[in-house]
């Protein structure tokens, strides 16, 4: 992907363009002009969104864990598994955790998380045990839960490496203006500008490929902001299979089904919603079952999840 967004539009235009001088009578400048802004301004939200998730979303993270440590709802998880994950030259030893503990509504989920631990020797996290978390009251922010005993610090030669690499980046785009700039404007400034010059399409096929993942984790995966929410806030109950039928949209060649459910809420009223799921071919078995185990949204029963794809939501803290 980086290949067709990148290299190959610079490939196909130095390969194709034309050197000849632009005509400055019958080229309308202001449509170069117009290209020249719309790059910039790609270049720009493509810059900020880098940097806010290199950057920047560390010191979120960081003030939204110290938030939880004060504001969070205490509940207590049962470590119900517990992996060590060997890492070479670590500071810290790593552990995969499954938890089991009390959403906010009540319901007990089972949360998959990765944990360092600076103090192995105390055997907190061994299967049995039984540890402290903080959960996010609205759960808005990453990190949705923390275990109580967290401490958090920023990494500076992390920050300092990550930062030097965006700076790099956008070193190398305002670079790229310069160099096209000296090597085509023959005088006569930003007229060589065209729709398919690549300050133009890579960036354009860097935004595509951005909106293209969040238009497929939306509509085929879901939105883990809005599964953690159903997970963390809403109430487990049993729902009943009305009625199962393929979407005709196939991902890896795994078709998408969409479940027709009907269920009843805490308030004995009864509800139907839809859930849209891939399917592994080998698993079709599982679509004929009477029924189904589903978190729903008090406040929305529309919005509803199975529970076996919330159990597999992980976090890492």
């Amino acid at each position: 992907m980086l290949f067709f967004a990148i290299p190959f539009p610079m490939f196909i235009y130095y390969s194709t363009r034309d050197d000849s001088l632009p005509n400055v009578l019958t080229d309308n400048p202001w449509y170069s002009l117009s290209i020249l802004a719309i790059s910039v301004l790609f270049w720009a939200i493509l810059l900020i969104g880098y940097f806010k998730k290199w950057v920047i979303r560390n010191f979120s993270i960081k003030r939204n864990i110290e938030k939880l440590k004060t504001t969070g709802e205490p509940r207590e998880a049962r470590v119900l598994e517990s992996t060590k994950i060997h890492k070479t030259d670590a500071a810290y030893d790593t552990y995969e955790l499954t938890l089991q503990f009390k959403n906010l509504s009540g319901s007990l989920i089972m949360q998959k998380t990765m944990l360092n631990d600076a103090r192995p020797y105390e055997r907190r996290y061994e299967a049995g045990k039984t540890i402290g978390i903080l959960l996010d009251k609205e759960v808005k922010n990453v990190p949705y839960f923390i275990v109580a005993s967290t401490v958090v610090s920023i990494k500076k030669m992390t920050i300092f490496l990550t930062s030097l690499a965006w700076l790099t980046f956008a070193s190398l785009v305002v670079w790229y203006y310069i160099y096209s700039y000296n090597l085509e404007s023959m005088g006569m400034g930003w007229r060589f500008m065209g729709i398919g010059h690549p300050l133009l399409t890579c960036a354009f096929m860097l935004l595509l490929y951005r909106a293209f993942g969040a238009f497929i984790a939306k509509k085929f995966i879901g939105k883990p902001d809005q599964l953690f929410l159903i997970k963390f806030k809403g109430t487990q109950t049993t729902a009943r299979l009305l009625k199962v039928s393929q979407t005709g949209t196939y991902i890896n060649e795994q078709p998408m089904v969409d479940f027709e459910l009907e269920f009843t809420d805490q308030f004995n009223r009864k509800h139907r919603g839809n859930i849209k799921k891939i399917v592994d071919l080998l698993d079709l078995d599982s679509v004929k079952q009477p029924s189904f185990s589903i978190f729903y949204l008090n406040e929305n029963p529309q919005k509803i999840a199975f529970e076996s794809d919330l159990n597999e939501l992980k976090g890492e803290f």
